[in-house]
C-alpha cells in the first residue's frame, strides 16, 4: 500500500501562506528530496492554482538557481489530482481533474502499484487528517510570525486531537525547522 504524506512550510505561529515562507535554495532541495520518492501530487484548485502554471515555467526556461530549478524539474515531472467542482478543464498534460468525491479516489489510488503519494493542498489534507488517511507528516516550520494567512484544519475541523509519532528533525540555515512526523498507530 502506497504511502500518503502531507508536506507544507508554516510559520511560528501557525500559517500557510506561500509569501511569508523563506525559499531559499537548501528549501528547495529538502522538497525536491522528498518529491523525488513520490509519483503523485494531491491538490485542491486554490493551492494548484498557485503551483501551476508557474513551477513548469520554471522547469521548462530554468530561470531560477541551479536548486529552484531542479525543484522546478521534479515538481513538473510528477502526476497531479485536482480535485475541483469549479474548474471545467486543466491545460498540463499530467494532471487530472477530479470531481467525485475525495476519500473514494484516494482509496483506490493507495491501493494502485508505485511510489508515495503527496498531498500539496491544506483543504485535501485536513479531509484527508480527519479521516486518518495521511501516514506521514513534514511541517517545514520557519522563523516568520505572519499573523495571517490559512491553517491547516481552517475548512475541516478534526472531530478529535490526532497524536503523531516524531520521526525526526532538520534544522535548516535559515532557521526553518523541518519536522517529520507519522501517524500514531
Amino acid at each position: 500500500m502506497r504511502k500518503i504524506i502531507f508536506a507544507i512550510n508554516i510559520t511560528a505561529d501557525g500559517y500557510c501562506s506561500h509569501t511569508d515562507m523563506i525559499g531559499d535554495d537548501e528549501l528547495h532541495e529538502y522538497f525536491t528530496d522528498l518529491l523525488r520518492n513520490g509519483t503523485l501530487i494531491l491538490y485542491g484548485r486554490i493551492t494548484y492554482q498557485l503551483m501551476v502554471p508557474f513551477w513548469p515555467e520554471v522547469a521548462r526556461d530554468q530561470s531560477e538557481s541551479k536548486a529552484t530549478n531542479e525543484f522546478a524539474r521534479v515538481f513538473d515531472s510528477l502526476d497531479k489530482i485536482l480535485f475541483s467542482t469549479t474548474l471545467e478543464q486543466v491545460e498540463e498534460t499530467n494532471t487530472r481533474l477530479v470531481r467525485g468525491n475525495i476519500m473514494e479516489e484516494v482509496l483506490a489510488l493507495r491501493e494502485q502499484p508505485g511510489k508515495e503519494i503527496f498531498v500539496g493542498s491544506l483543504s485535501i489534507a485536513s479531509q484527508l487528517s480527519e479521516r486518518g488517511l495521511i501516514d506521514e507528516y513534514r511541517f517545514v516550520v520557519h522563523p516568520v510570525v505572519a499573523g495571517k494567512g490559512p491553517r491547516l484544519f481552517d475548512t475541516v475541523k478534526p472531530q478529535e486531537s490526532l497524536r503523531l509519532d516524531f520521526l525526526g528533525s532538520k534544522t535548516l540555515q535559515s532557521g526553518a525547522i523541518a519536522l517529520h512526523y507519522k501517524k500514531h498507530v
